[in-house]
């Protein structure tokens, strides 16, 4: 909130508004809602927050059986790329590439729906390749060494036995095995995408790690209920947001 020239009030309804679904809201919605007439001090705001919730999230490191794989995003096609004839599959350029990481804990409840495992804390990050370095740096920053990891056999992964304590590859054949291995993961993936194509139109790849911060501090606390507008109010005071729109 600080040198905003935004009422308190505003931030106030829009901490409410981000918080009170977990679908949750487009910054046109929160717009109406307010009923203010200039959109971008409010997609400012609202990025604010999504920082905020990103910048809480990180101060914790995964930990325990976790699964990891990668998804591709739908984006807008960003203006240099324009001109180049369109590629399909990874290197498509209306997709953008994020290492997505989550705990999944073995689980002998039948409650969720027969994967075998229980779900803990997720975390979604845009890379810009799929480079055995940028893997394995993003492993060192979020997930901790004393961690196993499940993943399929991509060379994306070679090096990820040298910064946790296991690594079980498993080699995937059709999409149908990849979802028996990593359930948790393409689950977390399909949600995301479907929440983005449900409320959020046009996204522009760097602008998306802001919209997947929302996702993942929601899910994170999916079981706070009402708790989850204070403890981002919490998170809001808590840090120097030195989100700028540029």
């Amino acid at each position: 909130m600080h040198k905003s020239r935004l009422p308190y009030r505003y931030w106030l309804l829009a901490f409410h508004l981000v918080t009170a679904t977990r679908k949750g809201f487009s910054t046109k919605e929160i717009q109406r809602q307010l009923d203010h007439k200039r959109y971008q001090p409010v997609w400012c705001m609202v990025h604010k927050i999504r920082a905020c919730m990103g910048l809480r999230d990180d101060e914790y490191a995964l930990s325990g059986t976790l699964e990891l794989d990668e998804g591709f995003f739908s984006i807008e096609t960003p203006e240099d790329k324009k001109h180049e004839p369109p590629k399909r599959g990874r290197g498509s350029q209306a997709r953008a590439k994020v290492l997505v990481m989550v705990e999944s804990e073995p689980d002998t409840e039948s409650s969720n729906k027969g994967k075998g495992r229980k779900a803990g804390y997720l975390k979604m990050k845009v890379i810009a390749d799929l480079k055995s370095k940028t893997i394995t740096g993003l492993v060192n920053r979020h997930i901790s060494p004393e961690s196993c990891l499940d993943t399929d056999d991509s060379t994306s992964y070679v090096e990820l036995k040298d910064a946790v304590s296991g690594h079980r590859p498993v080699k995937v054949v059709d999409k149908k095995q990849a979802g028996k291995v990593l359930p948790w993961v393409h689950v977390a993936i399909a949600n995301a995408k479907r929440w983005l194509l449900a409320n959020h139109h046009d996204i522009k790849e760097e602008f998306l790690q802001f919209y997947l911060n929302e996702f993942c501090y929601k899910f994170n606390r999916r079981y706070f209920g009402h708790a989850t507008f204070d403890r981002l109010l919490l998170c809001a005071i808590s840090y120097k947001n030195e989100f700028r729109y540029l």
